[in-house]
């Protein structure tokens, strides 16, 4: 029997709609890529395939314009149960991210730690999306009982032909952000004492700055292969494919740990100039 190449498995995990079950199917794909990197199964040919431009998707939650989405105060049982589950479609469009460079740029020749690196990206996302839908089962919610963000997917189909500005938009920008709010949202679930919540986001905080880490790795790896300015490339990317302007405040110091030095995000302020450049 031939076994199913990885990128064929990334494109399953694609393919499914309902979220446990993708995670689950994420996680039991992880897990056999990872025991055949160790030789206890036969060996997993990367391969090539043909992904959907969009993941498939529940039939809940609604999706709506950022405009859209109910604001909801934080300080509140209803804002706290509204503040997971828009952390749970994160985690949920993640677990899809990281599956979806896999299966889109599978022609592409990289090393091998390549795809170590966004299969266990990929198993963890699939971690955090189960942890986050099980704080909001025990608050009296579920994933989909409300509306979410529709813009999403925008990146990964902005970058669907460039792995390079998939890396920079992604990792370095999208999941970099996550290093700046998370510890405003811990914050918030260790007022309101909610120990399961707290419990989820530390885990999420400290495995994100891995995710940063390998999109900062890879990016200077293809630049090194070109031999082109990683912080010139990045800027360009950057102002190509993310629609907006990156806001402070920054997360210095895990940006640093992941391989984000300040100058590679400052310039891509609004209006704003980088530290040292300020005049009185």
């Amino acid at each position: 029997m031939v076994s199913k190449s990885l990128t064929q498995m990334a494109t399953e995990v694609l393919a499914t709609a309902e979220g446990r079950e993708k995670t689950a199917l994420s996680k039991q794909h992880a897990a056999a890529w990872f025991a055949s990197r160790k030789g206890d199964a036969p060996p997993i040919e990367i391969g090539t395939a043909s992904p959907p431009l969009r993941p498939a998707r529940p039939e809940r939650p609604e999706l709506l314009s950022p405009r859209e989405v109910p604001k909801r105060k934080p300080g509140t049982e209803a804002g706290r149960i509204a503040l997971l589950h828009a952390v749970a479609h994160i985690e949920l469009n993640a677990v899809d991210l990281h599956w979806d460079i896999i299966a889109r740029f599978g022609h592409v020749p990289m090393p091998i730690g390549f795809y170590d690196d966004w299969v266990k990206c990929a198993e963890e996302e699939s971690r955090h999306f189960e942890m986050v839908c099980d704080c909001l089962e025990q608050m009296g919610s579920h994933y989909g009982a409300l509306p979410a963000h529709a813009g999403m997917w925008r990146a990964a189909e902005d970058t669907a032909d460039d792995l390079m500005g998939r890396l920079a938009v992604v990792p370095m920008v999208l999941e970099a952000r996550g290093l700046d709010v998370t510890p405003g949202m811990i914050e918030i679930f260790r007022k309101a004492k909610s120990e399961q919540a707290i419990a989820a986001l530390e885990v999420i905080y400290a495995e994100e700055v891995g995710h940063v880490a390998y999109g900062s790795k890879w990016f200077h790896f293809l630049c090194g292969r070109e031999n082109t300015d990683p912080k010139d490339v990045f800027h360009a990317l950057v102002r190509r494919y993310f629609h907006g302007v990156l806001k402070p405040p920054f997360n210095e110091e895990k940006r640093a740990e992941a391989g984000l030095p300040p100058d590679f995000y400052w310039p891509l302020t609004e209006d704003l100039p980088a530290p040292g450049d300020i005049t009185n």
